[in-house]
């Protein structure tokens, strides 16, 4: 079977254009026979085209409309959400909307291959993330670090999307630590510094992954997609060793430092 979660700007360096990168994903459930599965993500705007010319047996899943398989948030904090799904309930130690639009996806692969529903959730429960996706590290100060190797403009939107989920309500501010990989889509770098200043309190542009390039020229491409008065909240430390603890002496109690890597 396949599994379509959703599909945003990235690996353009070698696909070029956002088509060919569709067209190349598409191509997979293209070939499904008819025996296989595809199960597809109904929120994303290419959900449905992923799945229009396949053989395989169409299921969707969806966190905000009808679907096969369904999912909504019922409570939510740092250290992990309560879900219902498909009308149970559920304690994960995941955050943030994409992440349970994840998790609904392998429910309803378990499903797909044969699982008990209520198997599949106590499965689910006991799962954690990866080091570095969304990683919260506390601090006795009173700060709250969240860890995500956010990439992309739309892993930016996401990753500051789930903090300020967890935030609402609650108060708190958002520093934002992020940078931008070399010798990869250029395009992308200015659009990720917009989203960070879009959703944090101060941002702090660094160096990540330069590769061959130099880290300066990186940072300017992300500066450059700034106005004056979103350059008044940021500030830009070449060296991360230095950019991640100004983040820290920057903030103040119950403030939240997010940092893409």
């Amino acid at each position: 079977g396949g599994l379509f979660t959703n599909l945003t700007r990235d690996h353009l360096d070698y696909h070029k254009t956002f088509e060919n990168y569709r067209n190349a994903k598409k191509a997979f459930f293209d070939g499904l026979p008819k025996t296989a599965f595809a199960i597809t993500n109904a929120d994303d705007k290419n959900g449905m085209i992923m799945v229009q010319n396949t053989k395989a047996t169409v299921k969707t899943y969806s966190t905000r409309s009808m679907a096969d398989f369904r999912a909504r948030i019922l409570e939510c904090h740092f250290g992990g959400m309560y879900l219902e799904i498909d009308g149970r309930e559920v304690g994960v130690q995941f955050i943030g909307k994409f992440n349970v639009s994840n998790l609904l996806a392998v429910y309803g692969a378990a499903i797909m291959l044969g699982k008990k529903p209520e198997d599949v959730l106590v499965v689910m429960s006991t799962l954690h993330s990866v080091s570095g996706r969304l990683e919260p590290i506390q601090s006795p100060e009173g700060y709250t670090a969240i860890v995500d190797y956010a990439h992309t403009p739309d892993a930016l939107e996401n990753v500051l999307n789930a903090i300020h989920e967890v935030l609402e309500g609650k108060g708190g501010e958002v520093i934002t630590v992020c940078g931008a990989g070399g010798n990869r889509d250029k395009g992308k770098r200015p659009l990720m510094a917009q989203e960070a200043v879009k959703q944090s309190d101060k941002v702090i542009i660094t160096s990540d992954n330069p590769r061959f390039e130099e880290p300066q020229d990186i940072i300017n491409d992300m500066l450059a997609g700034l106005n004056a008065q979103q350059m008044k909240k940021v500030i830009s430390i070449v060296d991360r060793k230095e950019a991640n603890p100004h983040s820290l002496h920057a903030g103040k109690e119950g403030r939240r430092d997010s940092r893409s890597r």
